[in-house]
């Protein structure tokens, strides 16, 4: 590499998932992601390869400030007291009923680990914040392994998010993307011959 970098010699750049410098086509990205944390489970954990079909209308269920409960495979979105919202509460992918939010978090509804989650440690053995772009895919794939889990007839415990902090480390790894972003950019780039792309 010489000693001198310029941006002008660069036909991509890419950036960060926090829309600094550029706008993101998020469901594109969000599927991309997606893809890369359900193909590591299938193909490096033994996972059923059902988690690789989505379909438009699941990318619904993603959007930030999701919580899963790894105590009991509760997807969860909380109010700013930390009150479970009654129409974004699922057991993997399925609404949880007025019955079942009774159940797992009383007549008021009140999620136990708040006040750590308002604290600056998002992360704990019992619970993931899904507070970024780029791992917020991951809630979608936690609910869908959730269902397989039951599926299986297997009991849901927080011994599968193991294997789903192995899937976000890898896509952290820049060799996740790198073969499907060079054919994506490659369908991109008006002169494929003269495209410098950097990893």
């Amino acid at each position: 590499m010489s000693e001198y970098f310029s941006l002008s010699d660069c036909d991509v750049i890419g950036f960060d998932l926090d829309h600094t410098l550029c706008r993101y086509h998020l469901k594109e990205t969000s599927r991309l992601i997606y893809e890369s944390f359900a193909r590591y489970l299938v193909e490096h954990k033994g996972y059923d390869k059902d988690l690789l079909n989505l379909t438009p209308a699941t990318w619904d269920f993603c959007f930030k400030g999701l919580v899963v409960d790894l105590e009991d495979g509760n997807i969860v979105k909380l109010a700013e007291d930390g009150t479970v919202l009654r129409n974004r509460a699922t057991h993997g992918t399925n609404d949880l009923s007025t019955e079942e939010l009774m159940k797992h978090y009383g007549p008021k509804r009140e999620w136990k680990h708040f006040n750590s989650l308002s604290t600056s440690f998002t992360r704990s053995a019992r619970y993931y914040f899904y507070d970024n772009y780029f791992d917020l895919p991951g809630a979608l794939l936690c609910g869908k392994v959730v269902d397989m889990l039951h599926k299986r007839g297997n009991e849901v415990n927080s011994n599968f998010w193991k294997d789903m902090l192995a899937a976000i480390d890898h896509n952290y790894n820049t060799s996740a993307f790198k073969d499907i972003l060079i054919v994506q950019l490659m369908t991109l780039t008006k002169d494929e011959t003269n495209s410098k792309i950097f990893f």
